[in-house]
């Protein structure tokens, strides 16, 4: 999603905010099994989405089928950060009580402080203003088709969408095991808030998302995580007013507690893309100078095939990143990774 920046002044950072809660996790989950695009990708098997959704009543999968449809988890999540919610009640009562304009300003997406306006104007009905909102999101995968939608729906129908989905995955999904999600989210939380205040914010993004570059922006002066178990193993990002929000996946040691030595996913893969001579040799290089392919091929001696493996092995733990044929070193990743080694193996950070 696009940030629209209203300040030409660069920031030196921004401040991490660590969030959790199951509001969260409902809200992804009903997002996660209405993409049928990434579905098969998601850690959860297949049949067992289909077996979630078998098992809902009708009401329920038509209100999924609106939001498959027309992206409501999007609105879902714009609502949950408007307010500090934290059970399902307050969030019903939080919709109930909203005018109907304020409603559809809060589900729509936030575009910049200059645009407010146009929000507030889309909000009230205004085919105009509507318009203008659009404009900025073209190309996007369904933003347009969004906020055409929020901003001419029926405000009571809306209500009732969004209480009765947010309401029926919570009971039937989220319910069951509330326990033990809790505890999982809970742990993760605390363990990003720990190192929080041993690391570098940029670094920390990084590590939590699991190699994320996010360089400060002029108009964002905080970076929000928020952990979560459904979408695994895919980061969720969204932009609010001064604030970038990461939904990221939970780690392994917060899933498995009962495993005091289980390693975070992206540290073993970073250390496995590591642990070959080839692909040191490759680091070393790009360290020097950016290269391409080619040039990596030709100073290796090796085949362009081997080559374009073991760069895809170094891409995929985020060491090396690509600018469109020329390959580079992505140093933070690097200087990151003593800081993950030492928060595994020593329980801390210096």
């Amino acid at each position: 999603m696009e940030v629209f920046n209203s300040s030409s002044r660069n920031r030196e950072t921004y401040h991490i905010a660590v969030q959790s809660s199951l509001l969260w996790e409902t809200a992804l989950g009903i997002a996660a099994i209405t993409n049928t695009a990434l579905r098969d990708t998601l850690e959860k098997p297949m049949n067992e989405w289909e077996a979630i959704r078998k098992s809902m009543s009708q009401g329920m999968k038509q209100h999924l089928d609106t939001v498959q449809q027309h992206n409501t988890w999007k609105a879902l999540l714009e609502l949950l950060h408007q307010s500090h919610l934290l059970t399902l009640a307050d969030f019903t009562h939080y919709i109930q009580q909203l005018t109907e304009e304020d409603l559809k300003f809060n589900c729509l997406p936030f575009m910049g402080k200059k645009k407010t306006g146009a929000r507030m104007a889309a909000a009230r009905g205004d085919l105009a203003a509507v318009k203008d909102l659009q404009e900025l999101t073209a190309g996007h995968a369904f933003l347009t088709d969004y906020i055409e939608y929020i901003a001419t729906a029926d405000p009571a129908w809306l209500k009732k969408h969004l209480i009765e989905v947010m309401t029926g995955w919570y009971e039937q999904v989220i319910a069951p095991e509330a326990d033990h999600l809790e505890a999982i989210l809970s742990r993760d939380h605390q363990s990003k808030a720990v190192a929080k205040e041993k690391m570098h914010p940029e670094e920390l993004v990084s590590w939590a998302t699991g190699g994320i570059e996010y360089t400060p922006e002029p108009s964002v002066s905080r970076v929000l995580l928020i952990p979560h178990l459904t979408y695994r193993p895919w980061n969720v990002e969204a932009d609010l007013e001064d604030t970038k929000v990461f939904y990221y996946p939970v780690a392994n040691e917060s899933m498995n507690p009962e495993d005091p030595y289980m390693p975070d996913q992206f540290l073993v893969q970073k250390c496995k893309a590591l642990g070959d001579e080839n692909r040191l040799r490759i680091l070393k290089i790009l360290g020097e100078k950016e290269r391409t392919l080619k040039e990596l091929t030709t100073l290796l001696s090796m085949r362009k095939s081997t080559v374009h493996h073991h760069v895809k092995q170094l891409k995929a733990a985020r060491f090396v990143k690509q600018n469109g044929a020329i390959y580079q070193v992505a140093s933070h990743q690097l200087a990151s990774l003593g800081h993950e080694l030492q928060g595994y193996a020593g329980g801390h950070y210096e």
